[in-house]
């Protein structure tokens, strides 16, 4: 005799795997985190009563209004607004980005695809992805003067290394298989680049990308050392010759904030140009 035991009920689903359990839940873990920045920074503040070294967050949300505004006929900060300030640097940012990432992916490529030439000019990628970017702004400065161009070649130096290196690698480790395959079709030397290699690599690339957009935003603030202003690393630099550390950290915050909003556009953007990411 054969017991037939029913099949349990199918239970609900917890909290954490309904939908869109598992995004409440991160950004609840992000505000929480947030709070919990939010209150040290406030306690240190407290405790150390010296807003010249850690100023209190009211102080540097009193300079948001300040630098936004103007106050007493004074407009924002040096003469321009907080927002000026930040989109001449962004300008800055988005062209030297965008002349070192073109440079980048040529240079990758031409590395990836070409093997002496990936011999000759790895090393000399690799030094200068070394070299912090002051030791050769002075040198900008001296051949270009102090306007925008030395900013610019900075920035594009910055950003360039980070492309070159993720492009030639992702070419150069393309799948044999495919482009055998593609050579045995009848493609051509830059067919097979341009319809096999290069899709194969583009999740490489874009990382390069987003890391050199990284850079650049990290160099930005030694880009404008010299004639910054407007630019928010130039009122950075101007902050911190008079010791105005409120002005300073909320340079920091317009940087780091307007860098993850660019980031996320990235990944957006990779994530919808290139679908096949991840799989075989």
């Amino acid at each position: 005799m054969t017991t037939l035991v029913a099949p349990a009920p199918p239970t609900a689903p917890t909290a954490a795997l309904a939908p869109g359990g598992g995004l409440r839940r991160r950004l609840a873990l992000r505000f929480l985190a947030l709070l919990a920045l939010y209150l040290l920074w406030e306690a240190t503040a407290r405790i150390m009563r010296n807003p010249t070294f850690i100023p209190p967050p009211s102080a540097v949300w009193d300079q948001l209004i300040t630098t936004s505004t103007t106050h007493d006929g004074v407009r924002g900060y040096s003469g321009h607004l907080l927002i000026e300030h930040l989109g001449v640097s962004l300008r800055r940012i988005v062209i030297g980005s965008a002349i070192g990432i073109i440079g980048g992916l040529i240079l990758g490529v031409l590395m990836g695809t070409i093997g002496w030439l990936r011999v000759v000019t790895e090393p000399v990628v690799t030094f200068i992805r070394a070299l912090p970017p002051l030791a050769y702004f002075s040198l900008f400065i001296i051949w270009f003067g102090i306007d925008e161009t030395p900013k610019l070649w900075l920035l594009s130096i910055a950003a360039l290394p980070p492309v070159a290196v993720a492009t030639a690698a992702a070419v150069h480790g393309a799948p044999t298989g495919l482009v055998e395959a593609a050579r045995a079709l009848g493609a051509g030397r830059w067919q097979t680049t341009r319809d096999v290699v290069l899709p194969s690599a583009l999740p490489e690339i874009f990382t390069g990308i987003r890391l050199a957009v990284g850079v650049a935003y990290s160099s930005v603030v030694a880009a404008e050392t010299i004639n910054g202003v407007p630019g928010i690393g130039g009122m950075i630099r101007d902050a911190q010759r008079y010791s105005q550390t409120d002005v300073v950290v909320l340079g920091l915050f317009a940087i780091g904030l307007s860098g993850l909003l660019i980031d996320s556009v990235l990944l957006t953007a990779e994530n919808k140009l290139i679908p096949w990411r991840g799989r075989a």
